[in-house]
């Protein structure tokens, strides 16, 4: 749907706009992620948040991105739609949105929220579980089997996360 040759996933180590409320440490969520990409050649993880430590502000990221990568022409950066619509409540977000082609995944609704910045909107489906959901199902002993990758789910079980 767009032009670029690879997708990075960027797992956040402490999220400023964005509570965390599994109490998962970020190793955890960043393995979790490698996992579930391995299998698709052209998605990559990058750990860039977890090794600079502190709050995770995405136009940090997206600088030190850019230097580290040297792409071609403006990177990508997607963000789900409930974030999307506070974008720019951001640090630096302006500048961000010039940075980057702002991509719009779909979560909340499928239609188009107006955003007052220029983006593009993924074609996805909406999913109807969020992830709150999917770690109370875990936490249950519910099935997600058809939700997560079985490699995911069995690293879940083995770390004892979302108890």
């Amino acid at each position: 749907e767009f032009n670029y040759e690879r997708i990075i996933f960027i797992p956040a180590n402490l999220p400023v706009y964005k509570e965390l409320t599994d109490g998962i440490e970020p190793l955890h969520r960043l393995e979790m992620v490698k996992i579930a990409t391995a299998p698709y050649p052209d998605f990559a993880v990058d750990d860039c948040e977890l090794s600079r430590g502190g709050d995770s502000y995405m136009i940090e990221t997206m600088t030190d991105m850019i230097r580290r990568y040297s792409p071609e022409g403006k990177p990508g950066l997607i963000i789900g739609d409930d974030l999307a619509k506070d974008f720019f409540s951001w640090k630096d977000a302006r500048p961000l949105a010039e940075m980057v082609d702002l991509i719009i995944a779909h979560r909340l609704t499928v239609s188009e929220a107006p955003i007052d910045f220029p983006c593009k909107y993924v074609n996805n489906l909406l999913l109807s579980i969020s992830s709150t959901e999917i770690r109370r199902r875990i936490r249950e002993g519910r099935a997600v089997r058809s939700i997560i990758p079985d490699k995911v789910l069995s690293y879940i079980k083995q770390q004892g996360l979302y108890k």
